[in-house]
């Protein structure tokens, strides 16, 4: 049994560098970018915000801080912001919006992740002597909780066009962004488009060590640069890991369409497993949520010993299992065998 693979579907976060990778990495030229004097992050943002057509971009630590630093940028303290009840920013960043930017959150419900732009114009607030004004809307594609769902294009635009009457700024946490305009075809600039500001993971599945980036204009991205040094984002020989993104960018953004076809087959391998109901078979990226009779650590617990395949649970009797670039046809074949006879077993 210990000389069996684990098959690791618990995050595209948990991807090793690829050899070609790591050869970037060993060969970048580097300087120190607080003085803002490193080439290869001066690369990187520049490629950055040229794919995602914007005129500037930053290279931060991670996709928490860059959200982080997108709130603060478009908010004062007091302001009220609007986000997804089921959001990164509202469940998994340690209460950043409050801790950091000192901001109230409203939340918003959305239909599998997308969010209905009526009821967003409802509960924008105008500023008052006695209420916060909503300064900052914030969206998550993909939706993680959502399983990985795709706000459609005309959805962003629809509350572009909100945001702009109603005077707000958009943030869109595009951690995934790129699995996105992937599975549509629609370049990820266009749904950059109708935000001030975006950000992109490359620590997921672009298969990078660490990192994210932030794009938006000029004047936002050189504001976000100050942020960033509040919170202690800002790197010195930060090229080494510069290099991982721009080779991912270059290398790794096509390919996300394997994942989401091993995701698909994993979907349907498992559907029609004892004690098991899937959220959807007909998965819309990297991700595969389904809720278990049996309470999910035990279930993960037992996949893990068993047939050292890891998922993570998500809620009581909920699991996710992700797709990325280290996982092949192979790992999604004995994942399948194992969830079916785990479920059998627990049965």
């Amino acid at each position: 049994m210990r000389s069996l693979k684990i098959i690791d579907l618990r995050s595209d976060t948990v991807t090793r560098p690829t050899p070609q990778m790591r050869r970037a990495i060993a060969e970048a030229e580097v300087g120190d970018d607080v003085f803002d004097d490193d080439p290869t992050v001066h690369r990187l943002q520049e490629v950055a915000a040229a794919r995602l057509g914007k005129e500037a971009a930053l290279f931060v630590p991670s996709g928490t801080m860059s959200n982080a630093i997108a709130i603060k940028t478009h908010t004062r303290p007091g302001d009220e912001i609007l986000l997804d009840d089921e959001a990164h920013s509202m469940l998994y960043e340690v209460g950043l919006p409050a801790a950091v930017a000192q901001v109230l959150t409203r939340p918003f419900t959305s239909r599998r992740g997308v969010p209905d732009v009526e009821q967003i114009d409802r509960l924008i607030h105008a500023e008052s002597l006695h209420e916060p004004g909503t300064a900052l809307l914030v969206l998550e594609n993909t939706h993680n909780r959502a399983g990985g769902a795709i706000i459609p294009l005309e959805v962003h635009q629809a509350l572009w066009q909100m945001a702009q009457e109603r005077n707000i700024r958009v943030h869109l946490d595009g951690a995934r962004l790129f699995n996105a305009a992937v599975a549509t075809g629609i370049p990820a600039a266009e749904y950059a488009a109708c935000a001030d500001t975006v950000t992109f993971c490359l620590s997921k599945g672009l298969g990078c060590p660490v990192g994210s980036v932030l794009c938006g204009t000029q004047e936002c991205i050189a504001r976000a640069r100050r942020v960033r040094k509040m919170l202690g984002g800002g790197m010195r020989q930060a090229g080494i890991l510069a290099a991982a993104g721009l080779y991912a960018l270059e290398h790794h953004v096509e390919r996300l369409a394997e994942d989401h076809r091993h995701a698909r087959r994993l979907a349907h391998g498992i559907a029609g497993t004892p004690g098991i109901t899937l959220d959807t078979v007909e998965v819309p990226t990297n991700m595969v949520y389904f809720n278990t009779r049996f309470p999910a650590e035990t279930f993960t617990q037992r996949l893990a010993e068993e047939h050292r395949v890891l998922c993570a649970p998500t809620d009581t009797h909920r699991i996710r299992l992700v797709t990325h670039l280290d996982i092949d046809g192979e790992d999604v074949e004995r994942a399948i065998a194992a969830i079916q006879a785990t479920g059998a077993a627990l049965s």
